[in-house]
């Protein structure tokens, strides 16, 4: 501003002293003019230039202040995300360490389960190679022996035990009962179930109503005579009558309703292993950290 004062003062002056002053001195005053006047463009064109790299300057520092608290804030994400993987891969190691425990005791039942379903199998195929060298010839064709899911069943015809209709044990029967009492004793670990099975035909007795009684009665006659004539602990024994519903042959023949028409001994190893097992079989607790 005060360029300007100046240079409109000397513009004055030599107005009015223009008469005055001689040529030679008007025309030095003019070139300070021109000199004066051009300084003062350049300096007005330098001021607008340095008013807009400022203003420039101020635009990149606030983008450059923006920029670094996006930055900021990125890190800080990234730093709780981070710390977050962390605490999962933690607490991941852990769900896994319980998981392989887990694993490892499931594992170490189901060996303990298999070892003694190995064991009982073989000992029921001790059993069923020893019941069958003990029988004849001509007992084996009234006895049918049979190894289902590691039990023994010991089938029995009708007609080796019974009369037509009866309860009562034939005479000619109870060798063979005594062989198979024999192994049932030696196996002193199993379990006996003496089962009756009839056919369909209905049958006409005073004292017995049905074939459901017949089949029991059969059952329990065959019990008794293994505790009173062959000295098998009674604890050991169980009788159960089938009828005619548990059938293993078409009744509408006269060989199928003969071969429905037996006593079955079922020999069983006892269930306290099987059930201690079942008492150590390894718990797994579903916990929020192993569900998730």
């Amino acid at each position: 501003m005060k360029s300007r004062g100046l240079i409109i003062a000397i513009a004055a002056s030599a107005i009015t002293l223009t008469s005055c002053v001689s040529n030679k001195k008007y025309s030095s005053l003019q070139g300070e003019y021109d000199a004066l006047n051009k300084e003062y463009n350049a300096t007005q064109m330098a001021l607008a230039e340095s008013r807009a790299n400022n203003k420039s300057l101020e635009t990149m520092l606030a983008e450059a202040r923006k920029r670094n608290q996006e930055l900021k804030d990125d890190y800080a994400a990234l730093q709780g995300s981070l710390d977050q993987s962390l605490k999962q891969s933690a607490q991941g190691s852990v769900n896994i360490s319980k998981l392989v425990d887990e694993i490892n005791a499931s594992n170490k039942y189901i060996k303990q389960l298999v070892e003694a379903k190995s064991k009982s199998d073989s000992l029921n195929m001790v059993l069923t190679n020893n019941l069958t060298r003990s029988l004849s010839r001509d007992e084996l064709q009234d006895v049918d022996i049979k190894v289902l899911k590691g039990v023994v069943y010991i089938s029995l015809a009708d007609n080796m035990l019974f009369k037509s209709g009866s309860y009562q044990i034939n005479e000619r029967a109870m060798e063979t009962l005594s062989k198979i009492a024999k192994i049932i004793k030696d196996y002193r670990d199993y379990d006996v179930l003496v089962e009756g099975n009839t056919d369909n035909v209905p049958i006409s007795r005073t004292n017995i109503r049905n074939n459901w009684d017949l089949s029991a009665l059969r059952a329990s006659s065959v019990v008794q005579v293994l505790q009173t004539k062959f000295g098998v602990n009674p604890s050991r024994l169980s009788a159960a009558g089938r009828g005619e519903y548990n059938p293993i042959a078409d009744n509408s023949t006269d060989t199928g309703r003969q071969r429905n028409r037996r006593t079955e001994i079922i020999i069983t190893p006892k269930l306290d292993q099987f059930l201690d097992l079942i008492d150590q079989a390894p718990e797994h607790e579903a916990t929020d950290d192993t569900t998730k």
